[in-house]
């Protein structure tokens, strides 16, 4: 006789932990640690560059650094099969109960602690090097710059977990740091499987905004000091990254203090769906690609910051002057 007990008729009495076993085909259950799959959105990935995670707030969630996709369990269900959020919780539901029935009941929801992991616990400076000149001016930003926006040059830095310390050193490591002395981020970019490491969250830039008209939000702060180098008239930040939106009370303040936002991330797919995701939550906003590299601190190294400059404008033009005919 079947046990019907367990049965649920809302999405939110499924385990998440049970929708991402399922719906993901993991071969171990989640209990509180970190996983790295083969992107489920990307049938050309190579190595594992889906994670799924525990967030802050406890709940299991995904990132597709692939193709950008991320959120809670629903969204992956509803990203995987392209419906909406209703269907999708529908399929869930009807699933999850067909393998109560078929189970004994099905699974327990039980809370789990989540995984210990390294987190940056010290850091050695260094002076400036010519090896940091070379790497830095490629993308014409200069010491000025680099001073206004408090990234200095590290000798290394220790991680610790649980009783165990891991210290890195390497000639390109660069502390991005607060105002306040604060670091946020290390940026290794010779390191190809970890090339940030955060320490806080923080919105790039925002320390040196400077009340100009118009804004533009880009991905990293190497590209808002590449776009700075070029001395156009606006301000520039960045989110933590690519993958992260700024929140609703971020974003309306920065709607009251600029006529027009500009996001311009990465031309890649991932960065294209970033801004579409944004354009969406904040119609607002415009958005627009630079038609060049894959972003503009790339396109800077690659063709010059005069001609990236004199592409750039033009562009950025054409989105402030729709704003004038449509006010």
């Amino acid at each position: 006789m079947f046990n019907t007990k367990n049965l649920v008729h809302d999405v939110t009495d499924v385990p998440e932990t049970w929708i991402f076993e399922n719906f993901c085909n993991l071969t171990e259950k989640l209990s509180g640690q970190d996983i790295k799959i083969k992107s489920l959105f990307n049938p050309n990935d190579k190595t594992p560059s889906m994670c799924i995670y525990v967030a802050k707030n406890g709940v299991y969630k995904f990132k597709d650094f692939s193709t950008g996709k991320g959120g809670d369990a629903v969204t992956l269900v509803k990203e995987l099969f392209q419906f909406n959020y209703h269907k999708a919780s529908q399929i869930i539901i009807e699933t999850y109960n067909d393998y109560v029935l078929h189970n004994n009941g099905g699974q327990d929801i039980q809370k789990f602690k989540q995984s210990s992991k390294y987190k940056v616990t010290s850091y050695k400076l260094r002076g400036w090097s010519t090896q940091d000149q070379y790497f830095w001016t490629k993308f014409n930003i200069g010491s000025k710059l680099l001073e206004a926006h408090n990234v200095k040059p590290l000798e290394s830095y220790c991680m610790t977990k649980d009783d165990n310390e891991l210290c890195i050193t390497g000639l390109y490591l660069y502390g991005y740091f607060k105002a306040d002395g604060t670091l946020y981020k290390i940026y290794q970019p010779k390191t190809l499987d970890k090339k940030f490491i955060k320490t806080e969250s923080y919105i790039q830039g925002w320390e040196q905004l400077q009340n100009r008209k118009h804004l533009v939000i880009t991905s990293s702060l190497k590209d808002v000091m590449s776009i700075k180098s070029l001395k156009i008239d606006l301000d520039v930040i960045a989110p933590d990254s690519e993958n992260t939106m700024l929140k609703h009370d971020v974003m309306e303040e920065l709607r009251n203090k600029y006529s027009k936002i500009i996001v311009m991330f990465d031309n890649d797919n991932a960065g294209i769906k970033a801004m579409q995701d944004y354009k969406e939550r904040y119609p607002f906003i415009e958005i627009t690609i630079l038609p060049m590299s894959k972003d503009p601190s790339d396109s800077i190294k690659d063709y010059g910051a005069v001609e990236v400059r004199n592409r750039l404008v033009p562009i950025l033009a054409k989105k402030l002057n729709d704003e004038k005919e449509n006010s």
